[in-house]
């Protein structure tokens, strides 16, 4: 399946449930109904397989991405989990196969669904809720997401892809060329005229910061790139990861800097920051340069989300959501031009 500009169909709940109760068959499953969970970018649904283990189903939103780059992504899954990072797993199909092409009657093309083994956990939080953990707790809780994500780096620097991998990369093309992973920032309409110009000021700056920026093994490669609160579980004081739909090759530093995106506003976010930098350090070396490069990997991630929000708005978010989200990029990429 070839890659589209847009997500056009199916846009009901009820359609994807549909899509879902037709991709269940593929695993065996030809009475259950599909719990949905999440109907943002992907339909996410809890289903039982036969043996009655729970799973989570994911109906991928049309045109993100190839049939190879949704395989690659569930090679790399399947190999962290083989690795000791704690992660779902792909569950194949009776058949064998890691996802299936459903459609119903009223769709226009085929979406993809897949299976992963559920993983029980609570989130660390939730996007706009200020967390509510002690200091001592958010100091353990971020020293162990640091550990964690240290771990998925190492072990992934000394994977060899298998042929064929393939998945977008988030490097300088991804953020600054013709066609970014998550859309073109400048044409965000939710950007005033007086915050568009600082904005595109902080543009000029990190591309010359990014275009000399090291890229090597040392600190790129195939990283998560959407560590937000909700895709970190904690379950017995461990911390597990999921949602891996945005993953691809980028700079170590910038899982880091999500990590740390939602939490700027917290009144602890120095313990915070601290507390998963230490985290990451008892795993993997961090450079002074590393961590000097903060405010530009939060400033990359603010730029992509004010290309993800408008092409968003009133299909996965609501108007009043995409200016809140893109008030908060602007105001992250102008603290990275005003050097705060």
């Amino acid at each position: 399946m070839n890659a589209v500009s847009a997500r056009s169909e199916p846009e009901t709940a009820a359609d994807v449930t549909e899509l879902a109760r037709q991709a269940l068959a593929h695993w065996g499953v030809h009475d259950g109904e599909p719990e949905l969970l999440k109907y943002r970018e992907n339909a996410v649904f809890r289903v039982r397989l036969p043996d009655g283990r729970p799973a989570a189903m994911r109906i991928h939103r049309l045109g993100y991405h190839t049939d190879a780059a949704l395989r690659s992504e569930l090679q790399w899954m399947d190999f962290l989990q083989s690795a000791g990072v704690a992660t779902p797993s792909p569950v194949p199909t009776q058949s064998g196969d890691p996802f299936v092409l459903v459609r119903t009657a009223a769709s226009m093309q085929p979406r993809q669904a897949d299976c992963l083994s559920w993983l029980e956990g609570r989130a660390v939080g939730a996007r706009g809720v200020p967390l509510a953990y002690t200091a001592e707790q958010s100091k353990q809780i971020f020293t162990a997401i640091g550990r964690a994500i240290a771990h998925m780096h190492n072990v992934s620097v000394a994977w060899t892809p298998p042929a064929g991998f393939a998945r977008h990369a988030w490097d300088f093309d991804g953020f600054f060329g013709a066609n970014p992973t998550w859309g073109r920032f400048e044409t965000s309409p939710f950007l005033d005229g007086s915050r568009r110009e600082l904005v595109l000021q902080a543009r000029d700056k990190a591309v010359k910061v990014l275009s000399a920026y090291e890229r090597s093994t040392r600190n790129f490669g195939i990283i998560h790139a959407d560590l937000v609160r909700e895709n970190v579980l904690i379950h017995d004081g461990a911390v597990r990861i999921i949602d891996f739909d945005d993953c691809g090759h980028g700079w170590h530093m910038y899982d880091l800097a999500v990590a740390l995106y939602q939490n700027r506003d917290e009144a602890i976010y120095p313990l915070i920051e601290a507390a998963l930098l230490d985290g990451y350090r008892q795993q993997r070396a961090l450079t002074a340069q590393d961590v000097a490069a903060l405010p530009l990997f939060a400033a990359l991630r603010a730029f992509a989300f004010l290309g993800w929000v408008q092409s968003r708005v009133e299909g996965d978010i609501t108007r009043e959501v995409g200016l809140r989200m893109s008030d908060i990029a602007a105001d992250v990429v102008i603290d990275y031009l005003r050097g705060e």
